[in-house]
């Protein structure tokens, strides 16, 4: 049935509830026609009801427009969008029902089939849109906690794995859900973090993946305003949006903060191959990097597409996301998944000022929010320590692979470790930055786990289904003398060693520490390091380890313990790396005072820091040495040396709570081979 409109407005895009109906705009500048699609459910394949825009009165510019009397919240609605078969954009379909790259709500049809929907003509069933009231929730005060990151401490997690396991403890509708990880707040405030960042929560196409195998990770998004409604308890069409909603205000009533991992760099749409679900049937040239006159792709990504970040009305897109989420769902920032790609123009070259990161940096309703960027993208774009910005922290892949090599006891890693442990100036210290700007990390959902890296020296992800072919080769691990699980004592204690030197030095170096899911009780992923199509116990969080590897879990408790207590501002001062390294008193050592060894054969070394605003002075040892190594202690002019943890003893003398220090007697302290510890001792603070 088709259906008379008003002419309605061409802002805000998307769709808007108005008094008396709802409000529907579109951008589409090679488009000829376009119709509104109403659907009554989610599984029907025709509308109930059709909206013809007017080319001339429902037209303004590149937007078309229209205001339908009598709906509301909770409509479905889609787009069919239609146009010359020569235009630059040859990929329109009038068959296709097109998602709104505004929509604030997705729901997914049972017969949904992303093979189908990448043939022509196909009237296979759809994703459709809903709207959404965005209003209409009790907020009750709550607002973006802005916690300083030099206090911050991120916890990578996945939403469904997190609580997917059956031994999780919940009931089978909270499983893999925002309800299902609100209820495990507790165990996040036991572990310490103080953020979560959220693998991606924007509503993706599940089937962007090997035929048989599930898009488990969620890079393969198909709406910037949507969360996923797969990751919802409820099954109403509103459901996802006002419980992702939920989780945030409880995340934040206990203090953690929420960082959404966004990919703007590509969509679930793929190649020329894949299927036409919104963007590519819309306005094709406008949000793609087009190659061969319009015939394929450009791939920056290795998804297939690249969007076209600095066209103008995809960085309005881009900017808009980031508002709504912000103001909408009061989220506290987000981390840029392949970030160096939004440097990109639109025929692929660099550009040394894009407009879409100073989009993002400048805007008002941004400030204060964290931007997290993964520097770099799968062309060869590698910008860590020159991405562009004043605002921007970077993954620091240079810190990943530089503790990776010492405690695997690679030659010529001790230099390095030493920079990153301080905020990594050599990186950094040019741009005049805070140490924050750099986020470390030893592992990330993309990898080992870190029980893997201690456990394996290759991959294996033989269940991918791809031949042991995807997946990083380059992973510098150690399996500790036998290639995955072993009962072998003397192996099972070093790798457990070797775990606690890992968390240790990413909680207590300069930056922005990251652990990742599962990482503080040794979860395991069986040697799989690309597991981005495994929806199984092989992804999932697995509680039971939770008692099986409790002194893991202590040992980073009292880390991030100690981590919250700083009393640092320079942040907020904007006090560079440098400056800070300036004032600070920074002493190395060897075996013997003031006598570092930087040579390639060296396999440990001892920082002496002086704290004088906490009235502490520490005594960090790295020891990645096959054999135990005596240090020679610094004489203090007052007080005595105390021993707060050392990664080579039995729990739980491996760590004790900050004021419960064990005194060191002797004049040199005994470092066990592959072992860190940290001697603390208090001198007199200053104001």
């Amino acid at each position: 049935m088709t259906r008379i409109a008003a002419v309605g407005q061409s802002s805000p895009p998307g769709a808007t509830p108005l008094d008396g109906g709802v409000n529907f705009s579109l951008y589409s500048r090679t488009a000829a026609s376009v119709e509104l699609l109403l659907f009554d459910r989610a599984d029907d394949l025709r509308p109930a009801q059709v909206v013809a825009f007017d080319p001339v009165e429902n037209r303004n510019y590149y937007y078309w427009h229209a205001f339908v009397p009598g709906l509301g919240p909770g409509q479905l609605y889609a787009y069919r969008v239609d146009g010359p078969p020569c235009a630059a954009a040859p990929r329109f379909d009038p068959a296709r029902a097109l998602l709104d790259p505004y929509g604030r709500s997705v729901v997914v049809p049972h017969g949904y089939d992303r093979r189908a929907a990448s043939v022509a003509g196909s009237e296979a069933p759809s994703m459709k849109n809903v709207v959404v009231d965005v209003s209409a929730y009790d907020w009750e005060g709550d607002r973006p906690l802005q916690r300083p990151s030099s206090r911050t401490t991120i916890y990578e997690l996945h939403v469904r794995g997190f609580t997917r396991h059956p031994n999780s403890g919940l009931e089978d509708s909270l499983r893999g859900t925002y309800a299902g990880l609100v209820a495990k707040i507790p165990y996040l405030q036991r572990v310490g973090v103080t953020a979560v960042e959220l693998l991606p929560v924007f509503h993706f196409d599940e089937q962007d993946c090997p035929p048989g195998k599930t898009n488990y990770w969620g890079y393969a998004p198909i709406s910037f305003f949507a969360p996923h409604p797969a990751y919802s308890s409820r099954r109403d069409p509103l459901g996802a949006v006002d419980e992702f909603r939920d989780m945030v205000k409880a995340l934040h009533r206990a203090g953690i903060e929420v960082i959404l991992d966004v990919v703007y760099n590509h969509t679930a749409e793929g190649d020329q191959r894949g299927p036409t679900l919104s963007f590519r049937g819309i306005d094709d040239s406008t949000y793609y990097m087009l190659e061969q006159n319009g015939e394929r792709y450009a791939d920056y990504t290795g998804c297939g597409n690249t969007f076209n970040a600095n066209h103008p009305i995809v960085r309005r897109l881009i900017v808009d996301s980031l508002r709504y989420w912000v103001e909408e769902m009061h989220v506290d920032g987000f981390r840029f998944d392949l970030a160096s790609i939004l440097s990109r123009d639109p025929s692929g070259r660099p550009l040394p000022n894009p407009p879409v990161l100073w989009d993002i940096e400048s805007d008002p309703v941004l400030a204060g929010t964290k931007l997290l960027a993964e520097a770099w993208d799968a062309a060869g774009l590698y910008q860590v320590g020159s991405f562009v910005g004043d605002a921007w922290k970077e993954w620091n892949g240079r810190f990943r692979d530089d503790v990776r090599d010492f405690f695997r006891g690679e030659g010529g890693a001790v230099r390095r470790l030493a920079d990153r442990m301080i905020g990594s100036p050599e990186i950094y210290g040019h741009k005049r930055r805070e140490a924050e700007q750099s986020v470390n990390f030893v592992t990330c959902h993309d990898g080992f786990t870190l029980n893997d890296l201690v456990s394996y020296d290759r991959k294996h992800n033989e269940a991918n289904g791809e031949d042991n072919r995807d997946g990083a080769d380059d992973n510098r691990s150690w399996n500790c003398g036998f290639e995955g699980p072993t009962d072998d004592p003397p192996i099972e204690a070093l790798r457990n060693r070797q775990v606690k030197n890992f968390l240790a030095a990413t909680i207590l170096s300069l930056g922005v520490p990251m652990l990742t899911m599962g990482d503080e009780v040794r979860r395991t992923q069986r040697g799989n390091n690309n597991a981005y199509c495994q929806d199984n116990e092989l992804s999932w969080f697995d509680w039971s380890l939770v008692e099986k590897h409790a002194d893991v879990l202590r040992f980073v408790s009292l880390l991030c313990a100690r981590r919250a207590m700083r009393t640092v501002e320079h942040e907020r001062r904007r006090t560079s790396v440098s400056e800070l390294l300036e004032r600070a008193t920074l002493t190395w050592h060897g075996v013997r005072c003031r006598e570092p060894d930087w040579g390639d054969a060296s396999r440990s070394m001892a920082l002496q820091a002086s704290l004088v605003s906490e009235g502490l002075q520490i005594y960090l040892v790295f020891n990645a040495y096959h054999e135990p190594l005596d240090f020679v202690l610094p004489q203090l002019s007052g007080g005595t040396w105390r021993r707060w943890f050392d990664t080579s003893l039995p729990p739980p003398a491996d760590i004790v709570p900050w004021s419960e220090s064990v005194a060191v007697a002797s004049t040199s302290y005994r470092v066990a081979d592959r072992a860190v510890a940290m001697l603390i001792a208090e001198i007199e603070r200053t104001a």
